[in-house]
């Protein structure tokens, strides 16, 4: 039987570091998936899908949240129902060990809760945008006070995409020289193309 932790963080400037001290440590294994959407499936995360292949019956599985499993109610419901078919148990920090029947039961509640609350931030999204979008029109200026929706552009894309072309330049060359990461400049040479 062993303790195995399953961490996961959406973007890649998060960190695993929060969820790893919540749980504690004196786990047997530990995996995680960094910069990968709950939108992805579990069964098709890499971290998740090493850790499927190693659990073993009587192994029990430790996650911060619900959510770390997945956005969707019904993955995080296939999820955990496969590890309880493999005779794994899967420990909810806060909310204990989810068993067949009543633990099910509790676990399809809160990852409906999970959905629902997902749904309204895109509703929110969505509506603030719209709100930027009128106010941009009307005023010249979103309802938050900005000149244009999305980032500022950090320099002219076309000067940057032009000088990299007339010098030759590599893309890691081209950021240096405009203060720019390698992944706008990336941006501006595929928006011109």
């Amino acid at each position: 039987m062993h303790r195995i932790a399953y961490y996961r963080v959406s973007t890649g400037d998060q960190s695993i570091e929060s969820q790893r001290l919540a749980l504690g440590s004196d786990f047997d294994q530990e995996f995680s998936d960094e910069g990968v959407s709950g939108g992805t499936l579990a069964v098709k995360r890499p971290g998740f899908a090493d850790l499927l292949g190693k659990v073993r019956p009587g192994d029990t599985v430790h996650v911060y949240a619900v959510d770390r499993l997945g956005r969707d109610a019904l993955d995080v419901q296939s999820t955990v129902r496969l590890l309880i078919d493999k005779g794994v148990t899967v420990d909810v920090h806060g909310l204990g060990p989810i068993g067949r029947g009543v633990g099910e039961l509790i676990l399809a509640v809160l990852a409906q809760v999970a959905d629902m609350e997902r749904q309204r931030i895109k509703e929110r999204t969505q509506a603030g945008r719209a709100a930027a979008r009128a106010a941009l029109e009307a005023t010249g200026r979103t309802h938050r006070g900005k000149e244009s929706l999305g980032r500022p552009m950090a320099q002219d894309p076309a000067a940057v995409v032009a000088w990299r072309k007339e010098s030759g330049a590599s893309i890691a060359q081209t950021a240096h020289q405009f203060g720019l990461s390698s992944a706008t400049v990336k941006r501006y040479t595929a928006s011109s193309a």
